[in-house]
C-alpha cells in the first residue's frame, strides 16, 4: 500500500474493487515528478494544521498556493495528494455521516494544475453541480460539493489579485 489514506479493506467487495481501480487512475496520475515534490513536503512540512478558521475578510497564510474553503475554515492543500472524507487521518476531514471515509481527492500536481476525483463514494462528488465520474480539472473558483457540504476551490498561482483579501475570500457559500 503507497498511501495508508488508501485502504480499502473497510469496504464491501463490490465496493472495495471500485475503490481500487479509482485509487490506481488516482495514482498512476500524479506522475513522477508530482510524487517527488510530495516527497520533498514530507520531509519539510512543519505543521500538519489542516485547517485555519475563516475569519470572513482574512486571507490565507502566504505560505499557501492552493486551499479549499467553506464558511467556517480554510483548508490548506498541498502538493500531491490530499483527500477528503469523513475519517479521521484525511487531509479535509468532513463531518457528516453521508459522506464516505475516504470520498473524493484533489491531486496538486508539480506543473500546479489541480485535478479532483471521486474515489468511489456513496454519494458521489459534485463539480459546480454536476456530478463527476472520471478525474476533474479544478479551476479558481469551482465549487465542490460532497453530500451537504460545499466547498470553493482558490488559488494564488492562477489569479494574482488573489493577494488582495477581499479577493481571495469572496465566493459565498450557501
Amino acid at each position: 500500500m503507497v498511501d495508508p489514506r488508501l485502504n480499502s479493506l473497510h469496504l464491501d467487495p463490490e465496493r472495495r474493487e471500485q475503490f481500487r481501480r479509482a485509487r490506481e487512475v488516482l495514482l498512476q496520475s500524479r506522475g513522477t515528478e508530482t510524487v517527488h515534490i510530495e516527497h520533498l513536503q514530507e520531509n519539510e512540512r512543519k505543521s500538519n494544521q489542516t485547517f485555519i478558521a475563516n475569519t470572513g475578510g482574512s486571507i490565507p497564510p502566504s505560505t499557501l498556493d492552493f486551499w479549499l474553503v467553506d464558511r467556517d475554515y480554510i483548508y490548506p492543500l498541498k502538493f500531491g495528494l490530499n483527500t477528503l472524507g469523513r475519517s479521521a487521518d484525511n487531509d479535509v476531514v468532513v463531518d457528516d455521516l453521508f459522506v464516505s471515509r475516504r470520498h473524493c481527492a484533489i491531486l496538486v500536481h508539480h506543473d500546479r494544475t489541480c485535478v479532483v476525483q471521486d474515489i468511489a463514494s456513496k454519494n458521489g462528488t459534485f463539480v459546480n453541480g454536476t456530478r463527476i465520474t472520471s478525474p476533474t480539472k479544478l479551476q479558481l473558483g469551482d465549487e465542490i460539493r460532497i453530500c451537504s457540504r460545499q466547498f470553493v476551490f482558490l488559488n494564488r498561482s492562477s489569479n494574482p489579485s488573489t493577494k488582495d483579501p477581499d479577493s481571495a475570500t469572496s465566493h459565498t457559500l450557501t
